[in-house]
């Protein structure tokens, strides 16, 4: 079986961090070598299967949130790899609240090999990383969503190559998602824009931060209120739903705010004739993203959402030291 994944020597100072916090943490040239890591680890698996690599490892699975996509792409990724994968409900745990973080994080540090989390308050993922003695993946928070990020590169790396200057456009609420979608562009020189409403921008601490990266990559970053103007030339059009867990009470505004900035067939037409579509999941159908749109010929979703398999297999194999 190919374990030549196993012998790379690009990004070997990242392979020696324990923690996956943000994609903003990477170089460029590690972003890009553990877009590579996913890339062969993905031929890899297609062709008979992954060495076993992590076999006895086992990566406890903190969800303050529910998930379908991220709780079963680590399971999963940890069986490809020869682990095991252990699902921590939010009864079981009561993070920062029937015990406090520092206590969970020094516990499981005791009994896992690895910590990855889905969390509502970025602080958490912090405090967590501070105190355990082991890796920890911030699986979602609020600020961000690098496993997400990684994903969307690798979909968007599979249809256009390594190709500097690509457009990416994210229609939307600047939420977590559109935090990493703009830094892992940053990072590997694609231009990235976004269209929102008036109060639904991008935190200015990180989009700071994606300035930086782009001075020395050479990415642009451009901001629209409206998405036709937004979507002119774009090689990408990615949407995510307008309301996220927890924003539950501001669902009848956010409809209202942002039913001009729906994904569908005319705001497609308008970009590039080899765009794609791209869309985290789960979706609001009809909201959004029309159902045209989300099954039609542009679309990568599924895809996309079958590509966070592949990704987070090279970054549970980074964070252990594998690779």
């Amino acid at each position: 079986m190919n374990t030549q994944f196993m012998q790379s020597t690009v990004g070997q100072e990242f392979a020696m961090r324990k923690d996956f916090l943000h994609i903003s943490d990477l170089s460029p040239a590690e972003t890009q070598d553990l877009l590579d890591l996913a890339i062969s680890l993905k031929k890899e698996y297609v062709e008979g299967g992954n060495p076993p690599v992590l076999k006895g490892k086992v990566l406890g699975m903190i969800f303050q949130k529910p998930s379908l996509r991220t709780r079963v792409s680590f399971d999963m990724a940890m069986r490809h790899l020869g682990g095991d994968a252990l699902y921590l409900s939010p009864a079981e745990i009561g993070l920062g609240k029937r015990e406090s973080i520092a206590d969970v994080a020094r516990v499981l540090s005791g009994y896992v090999h690895g910590i990855m989390a889905r969390v509502f308050d970025h602080e958490h993922i912090l405090e967590l990383a501070n105190w355990a003695s082991v890796p920890v993946i911030n699986g979602l928070s609020d600020y961000n969503h690098p496993c997400q990020a990684l994903a969307d590169a690798l979909t968007i790396q599979e249809k256009f190559g390594k190709a500097k200057g690509l457009n990416v456009t994210y229609i939307g609420d600047g939420n977590n998602v559109a935090v990493s979608l703009m830094h892992v562009c940053a990072k590997l020189g694609w231009n990235f824009t976004i269209a929102n409403p008036v109060g639904y921008e991008i935190t200015p601490h990180a989009v700071e931060i994606a300035r930086q990266i782009t001075q020395e990559t050479g990415a642009e970053i451009s901001f629209f209120n409206n998405p036709h103007d937004a979507v002119k030339g774009a090689d990408v059009i990615y949407t995510d739903t307008w309301t996220s867990m927890g924003q539950e009470e501001e669902t009848a505004k956010r409809e209202a705010d942002f039913a001009s900035y729906q994904v569908n067939d005319q705001l497609v037409s308008e970009a590039n004739r080899d765009a794609i579509v791209m869309h985290c999941l789960p979706a609001h159908r009809n909201h959004e993203i029309t159902d045209e749109v989300a099954d039609g010929p542009r679309s990568v979703l599924f895809p996309q959402a079958h590509n966070r398999l592949h990704a987070q297999k090279a970054i549970l194999a980074r964070a252990f030291g594998v690779a």
